[in-house]
């Protein structure tokens, strides 16, 4: 009678065990995505401090433009503005898409690429766009492992009871594959 009370007491202890060492991988890996995205933002940042820049650098020849400065401005304050992963990411969306008309412009303006300050600028934001490519990649690898982690039996009870829920890739949205269609002709 004792030693069946052991066993089952030492049964309990595991499963209590396995059950302690469940959530907390559950929170390591809710908390890695948290900061995969953390790095994602942060070269979104770099990305807004030097839009403003390439902006005021290239205003003066380019005020016929002003239009594509106005979309920046706008799509700069949506992402200010967003709460959600998702919306986050259309918001990045549309800042994409502004910059790709501005470059796509300014690749017509032969004056701006001899100026110093703007060359400079580009290259800063294309180093900045490659570096929110590998944290967007890095970012989704993360969600896929916390993904496949709770959905996962027996992990799946786990997080059932505590609320892990799955969450939400980066995104690309609808659209984005096509060039931005840029008009030079002023009429």
């Amino acid at each position: 009678m004792k030693k069946t009370i052991w066993i089952i007491v030492g049964v309990v202890v595991l499963l209590a065990l396995w059950f302690l060492s469940s959530y907390n991988s559950l929170v390591t890996a809710s908390e890695s995505v948290d900061n995969k995205w953390a790095q994602v933002e942060t070269q979104y940042q770099r990305r807004f401090d030097l839009i403003p820049n390439l902006v005021n650098a290239v205003k003066g020849a380019m005020s016929q433009e002003q239009t594509i400065f106005e979309e920046l401005a706008a799509a700069r304050s949506n992402y200010t503005g967003a709460q959600t992963v998702s919306e986050k990411a259309a918001a990045a969306t549309q800042v994409e898409s502004g910059l790709g008309r501005l470059l796509a412009i300014m690749e017509n303006y032969p004056e701006l690429k001899s100026i110093d300050t703007v060359q400079t600028l580009m290259a800063q934001l294309e180093g900045t766009e490659n570096r929110i490519s590998v944290e967007r990649s890095r970012f989704n690898d993360e969600v896929k492992s916390y993904n496949v982690m709770i959905k996962r039996i027996p992990m799946n009870m786990v997080a059932g009871i505590f609320g892990y829920t799955e969450k939400s890739y980066f995104e690309v949205a609808a659209g984005v594959e096509n060039a931005p269609a840029v008009d030079l002709n002023i009429n």
